[in-house]
C-alpha cells in the first residue's frame, strides 16, 4: 500500500500546517522518545493532541517539507546541547544553571529535588522549570571544569 505524501507548510498565521491527501490541520511538532534520539521520530498533534502524521527517520519529506519542519522544531526549542557548564548556583528552593550550548549561552532553573537524569548509552539530561531540555552527550565532551561542577549530580 502506497502511502499518501504529507506535506508541511508555514501559514500567513503563523502555524504548521500539515497536508495528506484532502486532510489538513494546524500541527505541532512533538519529539518522541528516547531523548537521546530526538530528532529520530517527530509527532505532529492537532489542537486537540491527536496525531495527525507521524515523521520518522526513513520519510521522506519534500524540500519545503522539510524546511517547514526543521524550523517548527528549531522553534520549539526542544532540546538544547550543553557544551560547557559555567556555574550551578542553589538558590531558595531553585537551581540556577549557566551553561553555554550548541545554541547559545543560556541559564535556566531547576527545582532543587529536580536532578540530571543519566541516558541510555552515556549523557545526562536536564529538564528546567519551563519544560525545556537540556542534553550532555557525553561527559568526557566536556572540559575539566565543566565536569568537575557536575561531579556531584552525575558522580
Amino acid at each position: 500500500m502506497i502511502e499518501t505524501p504529507l506535506h508541511l507548510a508555514r501559514r500567513e498565521d503563523g502555524q504548521l500546517w500539515a497536508t495528506r491527501g484532502h486532510e489538513e490541520c494546524a500541527v505541532r511538532v512533538r519529539r518522541l522518545f528516547p531523548w537521546s534520539e530526538h530528532d529520530r521520530h517527530i509527532s505532529l498533534r492537532d489542537a486537540g493532541n491527536r496525531e495527525f502524521a507521524l515523521v520518522g527517520p526513513d520519510d521522506r519529506l519534500d524540500e519545503a517539507s522539510q524546511r517547514a519542519l526543521d524550523e517548527a522544531v528549531a522553534a520549539a526549542g526542544f532540546v538544547l546541547e550543553v557544551t560547557r557548564v559555567v556555574s550551578v548556583d542553589d538558590e531558595i528552593e531553585i537551581r540556577v544553571w549557566t551553561v553555554d550550548s550548541a545554541q547559545g549561552p543560556r541559564v535556566f532553573q531547576t527545582p532543587l529535588d529536580e536532578w540530571p537524569r543519566e541516558m541510555p548509552g552515556g549523557g545526562l539530561m536536564i529538564r528546567d522549570v519551563a519544560g525545556d531540555l537540556y542534553m550532555i552527550p557525553e561527559l568526557t565532551r566536556l572540559d575539566a571544569a565543566s565536569r568537575s561542577i557536575l561531579w556531584a549530580f552525575a558522580g
